[in-house]
């Protein structure tokens, strides 16, 4: 609820550009540019998206993908993916199988170096592949913001989104299917690496700006749990919603991206996670069970990210009127407290420490930044005419 009421495959490849080179130093927004490789300069120093991706983005311009059957929804897969050749191709493997199929698969690579080239010239589904390979790494948050991009150029009337660590289920769109009709934002159950079904039952709290997990079987009593929190790592959203809402704000990079979105989302529509498994997780990860909470290792990058992008979300409920000073520190609090957790429990480390104290410093600099802009939704005439 608001906090204030508001109103045979056809592959596509882009050439590859030459990654920017990292020069030490600091943004205005405080991300460290010798943390993240191949960064691309013009989203350290500007307000990204609408320019950056849009030259990313051509068109592919001929072979247009085929018309869905006469009433059925355009689905449209978008991955987002990073030196991780091996699982994307297990994960192209598993969409081989899914009935029904998609209407189209666009894989976003963000500037590979490994294998992943090789893997996508040999891909071969019953579907349509757009492959867009990005000149600089942009992160997971610009990934999807180029991704969803493109399925909205192509026509997409639904877009399911994923990272690489992951397979589809056979029955997954077939699963999905029940909702679409009543939710324009979906998502379904995942399987961890072992096979065993992965927590993911969060509310955020707009006060602390902290998603807390939800205690006892969210599915007991019914098969839909309403949430006002979002992920990418299998979040099915419909295209009316993405231009109502705008992109996803590749600022954020990584971490907490799509738990914005999907709050955004909830601000205009419910939000809902189906008792359907969909997808199924293929990277172990090193993790302890806290009964209501599980922790999974992590590494510096998000640990920074994370803490840097609290002030983009707080400039988010800012703009929604939510925006708590005092609960919103408190959460940050609570939030560097869970990661020096991870860090003993998980990683058997502190050395990560000093990445959260600089994301917060860096978030820090979001807050006073005056020059600040949400995402804006893409309905709006001027953003059409902007990215045409």
């Amino acid at each position: 609820m608001s906090c204030r009421p508001t109103p045979p495959s056809t592959l596509h490849v882009l050439p590859p550009g030459d990654p920017a080179p990292v020069v030490p130093g600091r943004d205005r927004q405080g991300l460290e540019r010798g943390v993240i490789d191949c960064y691309y300069p013009r989203i350290l120093t500007a307000p990204p998206v609408p320019g950056l991706l849009r030259t990313a983005l051509a068109r592919p311009g001929r072979n247009r993908l085929p018309a869905p059957d006469a009433g059925s929804p355009r689905v449209f897969i978008v991955i987002t993916t990073f030196n991780r050749a091996t699982h994307l191709q297990e994960l192209l493997g598993s969409i081989a199988s899914l009935d029904p199929a998609p209407a189209g698969v666009i894989v976003v690579d963000n500037a590979s170096t490994d294998g992943t080239a090789g893997v996508l010239a040999a891909v071969d589904l019953p579907v349509p592949v757009i492959v867009h390979r990005l000149p600089s790494n942009v992160g997971g948050s610009g990934g999807f913001a180029a991704g969803v991009t493109a399925g909205l150029e192509e026509g997409a009337d639904w877009l399911w989104l994923m990272d690489d660590d992951v397979v589809v289920l056979p029955d997954a769109l077939a699963s999905f299917a029940p909702w679409m009709g009543r939710y324009s934002c979906i998502h379904g159950r995942r399987l961890d690496h072992a096979g065993n079904p992965f927590f993911w039952q969060h509310i955020l709290n707009e006060s602390l700006g902290v998603h807390l997990p939800v205690r006892g079987d969210v599915f007991a009593s019914s098969p839909v749990f309403h949430t006002n929190v979002g992920c990418f790592e299998g979040m099915l959203v419909s295209a009316d919603v993405v231009r109502e809402t705008g992109l996803p704000d590749a600022r954020f990079f990584l971490n907490g991206d799509d738990t914005t979105y999907g709050w955004l989302i909830s601000q205009q529509h419910p939000v809902a996670y189906v008792d359907a498994f969909v997808l199924r997780k293929t990277r172990p990860q090193r993790q302890i069970d806290l009964g209501v909470r599980h922790l999974n290792d992590s590494s510096d990058l998000s640990r920074f990210c994370g803490m840097r992008n609290r002030g983009y979300l707080a400039r988010y409920l800012q703009v929604h009127g939510c925006y708590s000073r005092v609960g919103f520190g408190l959460g940050t609090f609570l939030s560097a407290g869970k990661e020096v957790v991870r860090l003993v429990a998980v990683e058997r480390s502190l050395s990560g420490v000093s990445a959260l104290w600089r994301g917060w410093r860096a978030a820090r600099v979001i807050l006073r930044d005056r020059d600040w802009r949400p995402e804006p939704p893409l309905a709006d005439p001027a953003v059409q005419a902007e990215r045409r």
